[in-house]
């Protein structure tokens, strides 16, 4: 134990004077099988722990503002429970018009999700953070892709949502699904955003965020 503490000790000093430190074991504070595997697809080695942060709108606020603040909340939540860590968190909302749209809590909330969405032009919206537990330190960045629907049959949208794949997604819709794929008709920006995670942005910040912590 006493040699465990004095190694960490070491570490700490390392980086204060500007030697490197190696990194700290990374933290999904997420359940979504999407990000698992995204992150996974990168090379990236981590733990799962689940945030148990409600999802709920500031309607006075932007829904990219209400993206960055669930992020960061499910990202402090969860650093609670570690002290040497770096806790990777994300929020992803689709924006049609002015209205912001989660995960639907029906499947009747769900067909009407589909049904709005439907020959239109909607924004994805994700907020992913980067938290460093030892030093305090953190990265919070917004990423937004714009998505065109097909116009979408009643019994395609009845279809889909009776698959129950719809019900653990933002606007009840998922693009890398074997269905809900066909309902989009075209992208403007980065395809990962959309399916829940910008892994590009993301590969970026964290790059950048371990040299800023010396982490080797």
């Amino acid at each position: 134990m006493y040699e465990g503490k004095r190694s960490y000790e070491g570490e700490v000093a390392s980086s204060i004077f500007g030697g490197s430190v190696k990194t700290p074991p990374i933290i999904l504070a997420s359940r979504s099988p999407r990000r698992n595997i995204l992150l996974k697809q990168i090379g990236l080695k981590f733990k799962t722990h689940p945030s148990r942060i409600p999802e709920d709108f500031d309607f006075a606020a932007s829904p990219a503002q209400n993206a960055k603040r669930i992020a960061l909340a499910k990202a402090r939540e969860v650093s609670k429970y570690y002290t040497h860590a770096i806790v990777v968190s994300a929020d992803t909302i689709v924006v049609l018009g002015k209205r912001m749209l989660g995960t639907p809590a029906t499947r009747v909330e769900a067909v009407r999700m589909l049904r709005a969405l439907s020959g239109n032009v909607h924004t994805v919206i994700t907020a992913f953070v980067l938290l460093d537990c030892r030093t305090g330190r953190q990265v919070v960045s917004v990423e937004r892709t714009k998505v065109t629907f097909r116009n979408i049959e009643p019994d395609e949208i009845k279809s889909y949502v009776a698959s129950g794949s719809p019900m653990d997604k933002a606007g009840a819709y998922g693009i890398q699904d074997d269905y809900g794929a066909v309902f989009v008709e075209k992208i403007n920006g980065c395809f990962y955003n959309v399916v829940g995670f910008p892994l590009m942005q993301f590969h970026r910040a964290y790059r950048e965020f371990r040299k800023q912590l010396h982490y080797t």
